[in-house]
């Protein structure tokens, strides 16, 4: 194997060299140097703090003696795995340097020009605020029978299949030492979820996997199985998903293990499927009831949905259906919604996908807040949002644009070790994090990447709350549009809340539609009954094809 081959190079030249020493002492030259490495190739493979390291021994330190040189081969280093994630060598190292505790501070300023355009910040007060306190929360569910006090930032949808048996047990015991939630993602709750106890988020994507007839089909024998296991949390439907919004997904069937087949519940030897759409409902009022249902089977635990906004229309066509049974059926309400960014990552995606389709995070986030309070619905609904999270700053900048809470995945995909080799989708992950080969993934230490995780974020948290102590707050709750600065040009800074229009509490109710560009375009055209395009829109599509 390539991986060990300067390895076992290092041992058979030691041999070689002791060989020819017994005749020419000079060898013991060569004894020495090629022992040494080999001695080096064997500490790599057995220590348990660097996954690359068992995996790669010898190999890897190529790689960290090219980091060490400096910030420019540093850059230049990174760049070659980065130029297809728009990902930061700066962010990347924030996520070790808080999984090992290490000191967080840079010297030398910003990371950017602040007079650059776009740049962002949050103002400090003249009176800061105190916190000891750093372990936020905000409760989900209030009037359900089992109400979810969640954690502001919380592990994002990554599947069982997606990553290795050994980063979902280090993700899952890591959100159980800290006190946040793990969301399972589409692939169902594996044994390697429920081993460390941690709280889950399951998420049933269009594939309904760990529930499912042997047709694809919803079946409610067996979610109410799962879904009422103490440690399940809250219940997600998954509508889209950021990085590949409407195109569904496949795992194909040289991939599928037998203990991913049986999580999911689906058959050896073929493709397993996530469709693109959805089977248990086909109209807005149909996704409510459908959500009021998996409340009531799951003996009623937080439930809601995730989506990443596409059509303006067919949001709104949720949002009718929930004003129109906000008062007569609140049990249609959904307790939550997840956001989930176009900005978001994922295994394996078509380009066009990652790069052209779904809104970006925070248009979405701000249009599903402006609806719920122009309905006079954001009390009684949670929101959170996901899309290229990972620092204090990024947390408290969606916060203030309109959400609860949080999730990320990249970020703790990091504190495991991910070095963002981009071959995910080739099941040979170098850190063990996204394979199915036990070979790779076997040698990434759990006990060690658990603490990790836990320590990422417990420093964001801290970092957070002192963010917002600066700035005169004592709970990320209060923060507001108003808080968050931009540079909108050379000679102009302005507000999120000067930069964008915040609907008014109730002011899409009476017939009255703002002065906003998206609502007075699509509101009265939405449908609760249909996932229809508006009238002028479906012509435009008809004279096209004829």
């Amino acid at each position: 194997m390539f991986r060990y081959s300067a390895y076992a190079a290092s041992l058979a030249m030691t041999l070689i060299s002791l060989a020819l020493a017994t005749r020419h002492p000079q060898w013991w030259w060569g004894v020495a140097g090629f022992g040494a490495l080999g001695l080096l190739g064997t500490l790599d493979l057995l220590q348990r703090k660097s996954t690359l390291r068992r995996n790669y021994p010898l190999l890897a330190h190529f790689r960290y003696g090219l980091e060490t040189i400096g910030p420019e081969m540093r850059q230049y280093f990174i760049q070659s795995d980065t130029d297809e994630v728009p990902f930061s060598r700066e962010q990347r190292s924030l996520v070790y340097q808080r999984a090992k505790h290490m000191n967080d501070v840079r010297p030398f300023g910003t990371l950017q020009d602040v007079y650059g355009i776009d740049y962002e910040w949050i103002n400090h007060s003249i009176a800061p605020a105190e916190a000891v306190d750093h372990d936020f929360r905000i409760l989900i569910g209030p009037d359900t029978a089992h109400p979810y006090s969640a954690n502001v930032f919380n592990i994002s949808a990554m599947s069982f299949g997606a990553l290795s048996a050994a980063a979902i047990r280090a993700l899952n015991a890591g959100a159980k030492l800290g006190g946040f939630y793990h969301d399972t993602g589409e692939g169902s709750i594996s044994p390697y979820h429920r081993e460390p106890g941690g709280d889950l988020v399951w998420e049933l994507g269009s594939g309904y996997f760990g529930c499912r007839n042997d047709d694809g089909s919803f079946n409610e024998e067996r979610f109410a199985a799962q879904a009422r296991e103490p440690q399940v949390k809250m219940i997600e439907v998954k509508l889209s998903q950021g990085a590949k919004p409407g195109h569904g997904g496949v795992l194909p069937a040289a991939k599928l293990s037998a203990e991913i087949a049986a999580t999911r519940g689906v058959p050896m030897g073929m493709d397993c499927v996530s469709p693109s759409r959805h089977t248990a409902f086909s109209t807005p009022l149909g996704l409510l009831q459908f959500v009021a249902r998996l409340r009531t089977m799951s003996g009623g635990k937080p439930t809601g949905f995730k989506l990443a906004i596409g059509h303006p229309w067919e949001w709104f066509g949720i949002a009718k259906a929930m004003e129109e049974n906000a008062a007569s059926n609140p049990e249609l309400l959904p307790d939550f919604i997840v956001v989930d960014g176009a900005e978001g990552g994922t295994g394996a995606a078509p380009a066009e996908f990652v790069d052209h389709v779904g809104v970006p995070m925070h248009e979405g986030l701000m249009l599903v807040h402006n609806t719920l309070v122009g309905l006079n619905l954001r009390d009684r609904i949670r929101v959170g949002a996901a899309g290229k999270v990972v620092s204090a700053f990024d947390i408290a900048r969606t916060l203030a644009t309109g959400a609860d809470w949080c999730n990320a995945a990249r970020g703790f995909m990091f504190s495991l070790g991910c070095i963002q080799s981009l071959s995910c989708h080739t099941n040979r992950c170098p850190t063990g994090v996204a394979t199915q080969d036990p070979a790779r993934w076997k040698h990434l230490d759990v006990a060690d990447k658990s603490v990790r995780v836990a320590a990422f974020h417990d420093n964001t948290l801290r970092a957070l709350r002192d963010l917002l102590c600066a700035a005169g707050l004592s709970h990320p709750e209060q923060l507001g549009p108003e808080h968050i600065l931009r540079r909108v040009s050379p000679t102009e800074v302005r507000s999120l809340s000067a930069l964008y229009r915040y609907l008014e509490p109730g002011e899409l109710l009476g017939g009255r539609l703002p002065e906003h560009a998206v609502f007075r375009e699509f509101w009265h055209q939405a449908r609760s009954d249909a996932f229809m395009p508006p009238a002028h829109v479906a012509r435009l599509r008809n004279a096209k094809s004829s």
